[in-house]
């Protein structure tokens, strides 16, 4: 009779994180969404991520009503006012949301997963 060790003793202790990315190829590919877009599809990556099961649902509300928010005061604040942030604006969301879609499937970060 051959010993059959039980199949949950070599289990993970926690069940694994659903992926973001298959390959290094789409990590590009998603990383560049937000900055080809020009900060138009900034929240789609989290939008897909909390869909997938990658990062919690808050997460992905927070970038979408970060980037209505935004869009929002550059229309609002257009003209020719020398004080006008809306470019800043659109740069550090383009730069934040690029940066963060990069680190989707980062295990050091914990935060929204």
């Amino acid at each position: 009779m051959a010993y059959d060790p039980n199949p949950y003793f070599n289990a993970p202790l926690t069940p694994t994180r659903p992926r973001m990315y298959g390959s290094t190829l789409a990590r590009v590919i998603w990383t560049l969404v937000p900055i080809v877009s020009i900060g138009l599809l900034a929240a789609v990556p989290f939008v897909v991520a909390a869909v997938r099961g990658v990062i919690k649902p808050w997460l992905a509300g927070a970038y979408v009503i970060a980037e209505v928010a935004v869009l929002v005061f550059a229309t609002a604040v257009s003209g020719n006012d020398p004080k006008n942030w809306a470019g800043l604006l659109l740069i550090l969301l383009i730069i934040v949301s690029a940066t963060h879609t990069a680190l989707l499937d980062s295990e050091k970060i914990r935060i929204g997963k």
